[in-house]
C-alpha cells in the first residue's frame, strides 16, 4: 500500500481547499486526494451557480456566516493572485410586495451583524439604476457579491497541491475504509492506500464514506436537483449582475433568481425538486438502490410532510416552462417564454435528521484519526478556503 500522512476523499472545492491549507500548515506531510470522477469539481462545485456569496443570509455566529465572510475575502484574493476568472458584480435582493419589506429589513440587519461591507437599503429609483428591468418596492444592494469560475479555482488548487509534491488521483472511487488503532486503509475499486489520517469531503456521498469507516452519523444525505434556464443572447441585457428574490421563510431554498455567469451567459433558476439519484442531473435520472434508501429514511417523510405543498409547486415548475417564467416575471416582468433556453442542472446534498430537520450549518464528525465533513451546504463553495482552515484547526486539535 502507498503510505501517506493524510488521505482526503473528494476533489471538490472543500477537499482541495483542505489539502491546500494542510500543505501550507504542514509542509513536510504527505497528502493524497482521491476523486472518483476523471476530473476535479465534477459535482456540486462544478454545477452550482458560480456565485461568490456575501454571507448576508446566515445566522450570526454560525459556521456558515463566519466562514462565508472569511472565505469570500480569501477566495477573491486567491483569484486575483492566480488569475482565476471572477467579477465583483454586486447583487440586489428584491422585495416585490410592500408586505415583504419588514423581512427585507431583517435580512439587512443580519447582514450588518455579519459584517457585510457596503450593503444598503435602496428604493425603486436606485434599483432601476442598478438593474433597469427589475420591478421591486425596495431592495438590498450587496456590492461585495460576485461571480467566479469555481472549476478554475479547483484546477488551480490541484496544480498548487501537485506542485508542492502531493498527489491528486482521479478515477479512484473509495469503496471501503478500514480504521485501525494507529492507521487507516482506504480501498478504491483499483487499489489500496495507507494513511495516518482520513478527511472525508465526499459531498453527496459523505454519509456513505463515513459509514464505511464505521462512523454512523445521525443524518442522511437526500439529493435535490436544481434546474436552470438561460436567457437567450438577445435579452441578456435584462440583467447586469445578480438578482435575487426575497427568500421564503417557510421553504429551505432561496427561490429562482438571475445570475450573471463568468462565461458570459445569464442563468435563471433554480427550482428545487427531489432527485431519484444522488447525481441525478436529468429529470429521468434514477437509481433504484438510492431511491429505496431515501424512501426508507424517516427524515424524508417528515420533511415531505412539512413541505409537501411547496414540493408539488416545485415539481410543477419543473415540467412547466410557463410556470417557471411566471416566477421569473415577479422580478423582471419583461421576461417571456421565448427568451429562455435550457441550461445544465445541479444537485444539492441536503443533510436531514431522522425527524426531518434540515441541517442548516456545516457539520463535522471527528474521531481519533478521522474528520468527516457531513454537511457543507451553500455557501460552501464561497467559504471553501475558510472551511479548509477550520478543518486544519480540527486536525491540529484531534490528531497532532
Amino acid at each position: 500500500m502507498t503510505q501517506h500522512d493524510f488521505i482526503i476523499v473528494g476533489a471538490g472545492i472543500v477537499g482541495l481547499s483542505t489539502a491546500y491549507k494542510l500543505l501550507l500548515a504542514y509542509p513536510d506531510v504527505s497528502i493524497l486526494v482521491l476523486e472518483k470522477e476523471d476530473k476535479v469539481a465534477a459535482h456540486q462545485t462544478g454545477n452550482n451557480s458560480g456565485v461568490i456569496h456575501s454571507g448576508i443570509y446566515y445566522k450570526p455566529n454560525s459556521y456558515r456566516a463566519k466562514n462565508c465572510v472569511e472565505g469570500r475575502h480569501q477566495l477573491v484574493d486567491f483569484c486575483q493572485e492566480y488569475d482565476v476568472d471572477h467579477e465583483i458584480c454586486g447583487k440586489v435582493i428584491v422585495a416585490t410586495e410592500e408586505e415583504d419589506i419588514p423581512r427585507l429589513k431583517n435580512i439587512f440587519a443580519t447582514g450588518q451583524i455579519n459584517g457585510i461591507e457596503g450593503i444598503s437599503l435602496i428604493d425603486p429609483p436606485e434599483i432601476s439604476e442598478i438593474e433597469p428591468y427589475v420591478s421591486g418596492v425596495k431592495a438590498i444592494h450587496v456590492p461585495c457579491s460576485g461571480i467566479v469560475d469555481y472549476v478554475g479555482v479547483c484546477q488551480t488548487l490541484r496544480s498548487l497541491i501537485e506542485d508542492h509534491g502531493h498527489t491528486v488521483l482521479c478515477g479512484q472511487e473509495v469503496q471501503k475504509v478500514k480504521t485501525q488503532e494507529t492507521n487507516i486503509d482506504v480501498y478504491t475499486q483499483k487499489e489500496a492506500f495507507h494513511s495516518k489520517y482520513l478527511i472525508n469531503c465526499a459531498g453527496l456521498y459523505s454519509d456513505h464514506v463515513a459509514e464505511s469507516a464505521g462512523v454512523v452519523p445521525d443524518l442522511q444525505i437526500v439529493p435535490f436537483r436544481g434546474e436552470y434556464f438561460e436567457l437567450k443572447p438577445e435579452v441578456e441585457h435584462f440583467v447586469n449582475g445578480l438578482i435575487y428574490p426575497m427568500p421564503n421563510p417557510a421553504f429551505p431554498f432561496l427561490g429562482v433568481h438571475f445570475t450573471k455567469m463568468v462565461r458570459g451567459a445569464i442563468e435563471c433558476g433554480p427550482n428545487a425538486v427531489f432527485a431519484f439519484k444522488r447525481e441525478g442531473y436529468d429529470k429521468l435520472s434514477f437509481d433504484l438502490e438510492e431511491t429505496i434508501e431515501t424512501l426508507n429514511f424517516p427524515g424524508f417523510y417528515n420533511l415531505a410532510r412539512k413541505y409537501w405543498k411547496m414540493g408539488l409547486e416545485e415539481w410543477y415548475r419543473s415540467f412547466s416552462k410557463k410556470a417557471f417564467v411566471e416566477n421569473l416575471q415577479d422580478l423582471i416582468p419583461a421576461i417571456r417564454l421565448q427568451h429562455l433556453k435550457k441550461s445544465p442542472s445541479g444537485v444539492r446534498a441536503m443533510a436531514l435528521k431522522p425527524n426531518g430537520e434540515i441541517l442548516n450549518d456545516f457539520q463535522f464528525e471527528v474521531t481519533a484519526n478521522e474528520i468527516h465533513v457531513l454537511n457543507a451546504p451553500s455557501p460552501a463553495a464561497t467559504a471553501g478556503l475558510a472551511i479548509g482552515d477550520e478543518i486544519v484547526k480540527r486536525a491540529e486539535k484531534a490528531f497532532m
